[in-house]
């Protein structure tokens, strides 16, 4: 079993990097399965194609949450921790992830009929807001005027109306930057008062 975990991982890994490097449109599956160093049938039982790997993004996302949670500082004020989520992610979107991707991948969750992998509630980044609210809640240091659900669901689409705009914004901003202005601000109103 971890071992088709780690295959459908280096798959991920490697389309990745290359996207960044060459760029999606330039990227072939076949560079994908060399750079992965994996077989066509590994690759194909895993994704239907290249697009289907655009859903894995929510998947280095994720990733990258934990990293940042493993380096969080457990005494922080919750309402703070959330921006700094926030701010860190951003940053590393707009330094690593090109825009054309990010729209692709928005776009694709807006027509899609079948998954949303962005608001799939199971999701670490699910799992990691819906623990801060719940301890900034206990703290007084997040609102207790909304239930956790909606909490966690407008920080979601704070988060995601950042994005959008950097994206038809065609990324003329710094993301990080724009993010550490504006998301405290959008997020105001759920501060506790502690």
């Amino acid at each position: 079993m971890a071992g088709k975990g780690a295959t459908k991982a280096k798959i991920i890994d490697a389309a990745w990097r290359l996207f960044r490097e060459k760029g999606y449109h330039n990227t072939t599956i076949e560079d994908i399965i060399a750079s992965s160093h994996t077989s066509k049938s590994s690759f194909y039982h895993y994704f239907s194609g290249k697009d289907a790997l655009l859903s894995s993004l929510s998947d280095y996302f994720d990733d990258y949450y934990q990293q940042l949670m493993d380096k969080a500082d457990p005494s922080m004020h919750c309402f703070d921790k959330l921006v700094w989520l926030c701010c860190s992610i951003h940053r590393m979107i707009g330094e690593c992830i090109q825009p054309e991707l990010l729209a692709m991948l928005y776009s694709s969750q807006v027509v899609t009929r079948g998954d949303k992998h962005l608001l799939d509630q199971n999701r670490y980044y699910f799992r990691i807001i819906r623990q801060i609210m719940d301890e900034g809640q206990r703290r007084g240091e997040i609102s207790d005027k909304l239930s956790q659900y909606e909490l966690v669901n407008y920080y979601a689409m704070c988060e995601r109306a950042l994005i959008y705009d950097y994206c038809i914004n065609d990324a003329s901003y710094d993301l990080g930057e724009f993010t550490a202005r504006h998301m405290p601000l959008l997020l105001a109103g759920i501060r506790g008062e502690n």
